[in-house]
């Protein structure tokens, strides 16, 4: 395995808003999103999606025994170039023009918060997500009938920004407009093309180098021009690459006798989000592969078929 260098969760409550603001170099890092609290084990599964690109089908196995197969699997980690905030705004009401109302002064509120911080105009989004009624029970003698009272309206900010630092002043100001769900980030890398023709230079000198070696170390001599059998390739974003886990120790306690008399409190254990990308396991090249920060990771799966030289008659 070669390793190449080159240049290269779904509601915040207002306690946290605060302690970015505080300490903004927190979240300078790493970004997810309270999207991160839905998931769980992004890298497993890309891991099993690198695996299954590896798994031909029958109709793609060598007719004859007189042919090879020779395969190359790149990763490249890129930084990404713009980035996409997406804010939850929910509001509630016990009428839709109430809610309506609520919801225009938050948009407006947090509009205005943006553009003090250069953002707006096609760099801002208002997506309408839902109108749904709320619930509650009226309680009449010992009969709890449930009955309309209000009604909840969802919209979205979509946010679009080029410099990653500006996330922490973006929470901040969503923040001051009540704004506290953070929803995603997206990572967006602008030009691919270029990206996909240094995976494909590098998996194609990865198979000339394998032929080369097959021949010098194992006698195996394979006859150009080879063909073509798989390509595949496949992107992770950070967003879905974001694992967690809730690290505590905690007692034992038996059961006592007048358990019904007992009621236990159990503690607010905190759940840690760390950006959890692909590895050098499973690659035969890396590109860029110190990772300080989460990143786009391109992978390259090719196959190519190689006929083998007649062994000569002695």
């Amino acid at each position: 395995m070669m390793i190449w260098g080159g240049p290269a969760p779904r509601r915040f409550g207002a306690v946290i808003l605060t302690v970015l603001a505080l300490c903004p170099s927190l979240c300078r890092g790493q970004a997810s999103g309270n999207v991160g609290y839905s998931q769980t084990g992004g890298k497993a599964r890309a891991d099993q999606a690198e695996r299954n690109k590896r798994v031909l089908s029958k109709e793609e196995m060598p007719p004859s025994g007189t042919s090879m197969f020779v395969e190359a699997n790149v990763l490249m980690n890129v930084r990404a170039d713009e980035y996409v905030a997406v804010f939850g705004i929910a509001q509630e009401g016990e009428t839709v023009a109430e809610c309506s109302r609520k919801m225009e002064d938050t948009t407006r509120h947090f509009a205005d918060e943006l553009k003090e911080l250069g953002v707006g105009g096609d760099d801002v989004f208002v997506d309408f997500v839902a109108q749904n009624k709320i619930y509650g029970f009226e309680v009449a003698g010992n009969v709890a009938r449930e009955k309309l009272v209000g009604f909840e309206l969802k919209k979205n900010v979509s946010v679009h920004y080029k410099e990653k630092s500006l996330l922490d002043k973006l929470v901040v100001a969503a923040s001051r407009a009540q704004v506290f769900d953070l929803i995603k980030v997206d990572y967006i890398v602008t030009d691919p093309g270029p990206v996909q023709d240094r995976l494909r230079e590098e998996a194609s000198r990865v198979i000339k180098h394998k032929a080369s070696h097959y021949d010098t170390l194992l006698g195996i001599k394979l006859r150009p021009p080879a063909q073509l059998y798989a390509e595949r390739h496949a992107t992770y974003p950070p967003t879905g690459m974001y694992d967690s886990y809730t690290a505590f120790e905690g007692e034992q306690v038996g059961v006592p006798f007048n358990r019904e008399r007992l009621i236990t409190q159990t503690a607010r254990k905190s759940r840690t989000f760390f950006f959890n990308g692909l590895d050098a396991d499973g690659f035969d090249v890396v590109i860029n592969p110190v990772v300080l920060e989460p990143v786009v990771q391109f992978t390259l799966y090719l196959k190519v078929k190689y006929e083998l030289e007649p062994i000569k008659a002695q």
